[in-house]
């Protein structure tokens, strides 16, 4: 909401030093660590069974980091960094591990976000947010056979918002 209410004030948000060390952790607790508890987990399976496609989860902000959003768009490029690491370790046990970095979605959390800051969102030349569906489906072709030559990729899906 501080967020919003600076872009509705027309003053330049102030986040960083306002945000807690609870909250930045918490941030980092979700993103960061659930990201690495889950890898281990996968690579804990798939090794023993020599094959495994991993993806993961990431953001466009961590490379068009937005203003206000310093832990998120650390956390989510230390997700990237993390799984670009795992990538070329697990990819002698013939595991691929790649990283799908959605732009603005339709999710629960995006429903939540102020109308100000989803207005800053809109932008008539690129595409609207993406569907659920519209990530399921970039993630599921890089689970496939069709992206076996894809290993630590960070596909971008951000309906041309930016190129990295």
């Amino acid at each position: 909401q501080l967020i919003a209410d600076a872009l509705v004030e027309g003053r330049p948000p102030e986040v960083t030093d306002r945000l807690d060390d609870a909250s930045w952790r918490r941030v980092m607790r979700v993103n960061l660590d659930g990201t690495f508890h889950v890898l281990r987990a996968a690579v804990r399976v798939m090794r023993p069974a020599g094959a495994g496609a991993i993806v993961v989860i990431g953001s466009s902000s961590a490379f068009d980091t937005p203003v206000g959003y310093p832990h998120y768009s650390a956390s989510k490029a230390g997700v990237h960094a993390l799984s670009q690491a795992v990538a070329k370790e697990v990819i002698a046990s013939g595991i691929r591990v790649n990283v799908v970095a959605p732009g603005p979605t339709e999710t629960g959390m995006a429903a939540r976000t102020p109308a100000a800051l989803r207005s800053g969102f809109a932008d008539p030349r690129v595409r609207p947010y993406a569907t659920p569906g519209e990530i399921a489906d970039i993630a599921l072709f890089l689970a496939s056979d069709a992206a076996a030559n894809l290993v630590g990729a960070v596909l971008l899906a951000n309906g041309g918002r930016f190129t990295a």
